[in-house]
């Protein structure tokens, strides 16, 4: 039986994850939970699950998961402050189901550090599919690494044409049910970039080795192509608890978590490139990516502020990858990377952000 921590226990992940061990009690131990706010419904859940151990906000969530003795730590915590979290499990020498990519993509090489091989395991949709898609060849093997991206409720909109959407349009995502910022990366294609850096630091491939193409049915989470021609891709329904269940229990599966796909009855999946001119975020978050430092931090911070002035109206949803660009080409990272420069970078962005913003 695994013994189980769950970081952001009230989030969309966390409640899919509960649901995964309630359907399986012979299989995990849920010994700690944590939340950012929600007091309510962690004590709820607490309950629920028997579960000693409940931590609120981030800095207990840091404790939480040093004081407890347990196998998994799922991270599940939304935004840069899940970073504390992740160091804390990869010291502590857990097995880390990462759902927060932020902390990889801000932590960069200070979470690659204490990594230790397979100790990382992703929970992205996208990520959870190229791991399994990795198991058919070496490394030696792979050619690239194809990410599919929904495209967003806007798809195919042009640039114009978005100047004029709406924050509730921002939200109307066509396949999964996520929070505020999550969401609304996704309907810029945001969330698509940072998941291409973490693509990078998982798998260690180069960013001219990974692509992003538009798969509007979510079905094909993602690809890896091999050198001989081949290429793997990993198909299901569009349900998070999949990828929850292999990274609380990985390299094994849990049975019964999701449908599968209904292969006796007509499909029709397609894909398509991924307009750039409409939406530059990948591409910026590539650049980001490899210019590395404290970059991804400036970048995922310019962000969340630009996010949260779009839905106050006080810019347009172009100008949320706008203003990111404008901060990211400000930026001159300073000393070594550390926890304390990536605080100090990140706190310089949210500034730099809201001045931009405020300038408009």
């Amino acid at each position: 039986m695994r013994r189980v921590i769950i970081l952001g226990s009230t989030g969309s992940i966390g409640t899919q994850a509960l649901d995964v061990i309630r359907a399986n009690p012979g299989r995990f131990e849920v010994v700690g939970l944590s939340a950012g706010s929600n007091r309510t419904l962690l004590e709820t859940q607490a309950a629920a699950f028997h579960v000693p151990h409940t931590a609120l906000g981030e800095v207990e969530a840091e404790q939480l998961v040093r004081d407890v003795e347990a196998d998994v730590v799922l991270n599940g915590i939304t935004g840069s402050v899940g970073l504390g979290p992740t160091l804390a499990a990869l010291e502590c020498g857990r097995t880390l189901a990462l759902a927060n990519k932020e902390s990889l993509i801000v932590g960069g090489e200070l979470v690659k550090a204490l990594a230790a091989p397979g100790q990382i395991v992703p929970v992205d949709s996208e990520h959870s599919a190229i791991a399994q898609a990795l198991r058919a060849g070496t490394a030696a093997e792979v050619r690239r690494l194809v990410l599919t991206a929904s495209g967003g409720p806007f798809r195919g909109r042009t640039r114009d044409e978005l100047h004029r959407v709406t924050p509730r349009e921002a939200l109307a995502h066509p396949t999964w049910d996520m929070g505020l910022v999550v969401t609304t990366n996704s309907a810029t294609l945001v969330n698509k970039g940072l998941e291409v850096i973490e693509a990078h630091l998982l798998f260690d491939v180069d960013y001219a080795h990974i692509d992003v193409v538009v798969h509007p049915q979510s079905v094909v989470h993602s690809m890896v192509e091999f050198i001989d021609g081949s290429t793997i891709a990993q198909a299901s329904p569009p349900d998070m608890r999949l990828p929850i269940s292999l990274g609380l229990d990985w390299p094994d599966r849990v049975g019964g978590v999701g449908a599968p796909v209904e292969w006796t009855t007509p499909h029709q999946w397609t894909f398509e490139p991924l307009d750039e001119g409409a939406f530059p975020a990948v591409a910026l978050a590539k650049s980001v990516g490899t210019a590395g430092s404290t970059y991804p931090a400036v970048f995922n911070a310019a962000n969340e502020q630009a996010v949260a002035a779009f839905h106050a109206g006080r810019i347009a949803f172009p100008g949320i990858v706008d203003t990111v660009v404008r901060v990211v080409e400000s930026h001159d990272p300073e000393g070594a990377l550390t926890r304390e420069s990536l605080a100090a970078a990140e706190a310089w962005a949210r500034r730099e952000a809201d001045a931009i913003i405020a300038g408009r």
